[in-house]
């Protein structure tokens, strides 16, 4: 990876073809309507359905049920059936969720700086 410079401000690496593929995935990803808050929800600690609903203002859960399953199949988040009576359903971030999750707080940081600087 090579950088440019513009004055004194350095701009960020070029991507090269691999990378711009994995960055415009990543994106499309977390970029998809509720997906971001249904992951912070987990993280913050919301592991059941009703929980997940709860903490995301406004998802109705045909699209929770969605995000979920899409979620897994990217192996993002883990559904585990607890065996209780009723039984019911725990998600949890895989160790790729957590990663995602880590990548993600550079740019929550730069929204929250970036927002401040408007004011």
């Amino acid at each position: 990876m090579t950088s440019h410079a513009t004055g004194t401000r350095p701009l960020p690496p070029i991507l090269n073809e691999e990378e711009c593929r994995g960055f415009q995935s990543a994106i499309e990803l977390v970029g998809r309507r509720w997906t971001g808050a249904i992951l912070l929800s987990i993280t913050r600690g919301a592991r059941r359905f009703s929980e997940i609903i709860r903490a995301v203002d406004g998802l109705s859960d045909r699209l929770l049920s969605q995000r979920l399953k899409e979620l897994e199949a990217q192996g993002l988040v883990e559904r585990t059936i607890v065996p209780t009576t009723p039984a019911y359903s725990r998600y949890t971030l895989t160790t790729r969720g957590i990663r995602l999750m880590a990548a993600l707080h550079p740019l929550a940081q730069w929204g929250v700086a970036d927002n401040s600087a408007d004011t």
